[in-house]
């Protein structure tokens, strides 16, 4: 047994069209289709300096909505097919996204240690000046190491005296 509140209403609400109105639509359908048919003729005959493109493009059948609404698809385009002889092996391609991005990275890493190396960045100088700081750290050391032993020397000459 199936639950729920929900029924179905199959016989409800259905509408039906008069078959006059059906005929008078479909003789419109005809009507319309003759007269541009006939127009498209006049057309033709008229001006027939039109390039093929347009004719083509006035022949073909549009389906749905694609025949009122005028639409630039790139990606719609057929791709043309190259023939061996015109690509040319040596022109320079487009770097994708990502490639530029790591070429300029690199190149700014580079930049960056050239600068570094001279001692222009901020970095550089904080290095430089520690390492200055450390060096006349290890100087006072090594003088106070050398006072010590010549001391040491001179009371071990004076206690062999």
């Amino acid at each position: 047994m199936p639950r729920g509140g929900k029924k179905g209403h199959k016989g409800r609400g259905k509408q039906f069209n008069n078959p006059e109105e059906i005929d008078r639509q479909m003789k419109a359908q005809k009507e319309m289709r003759e007269s541009g048919a006939t127009a498209e003729k006049e057309s033709s005959s008229e001006s027939e300096e039109e390039s093929s493109s347009d004719e083509d493009s006035e022949f073909r059948r549009r389906n749905g909505v694609e025949g009122l609404i005028e639409i630039e698809n790139p990606n719609r385009a057929s791709q043309k097919n190259k023939k061996v002889t015109e690509v040319d092996v040596n022109a320079p391609r487009e770097l994708s996204r990502r490639e530029r991005e790591e070429i300029e990275k690199q190149k700014s890493k580079e930049r960056y240690m050239k600068l570094h190396q001279e001692g222009k960045t901020d970095q550089a100088r904080a290095d430089l000046a520690r390492l200055a700081i450390i060096k006349k750290q290890r100087e006072e050391a090594a003088k106070k190491r050398d006072e010590l032993r010549k001391e040491k020397e001179a009371e071990e000459a004076k206690g062999k005296h």
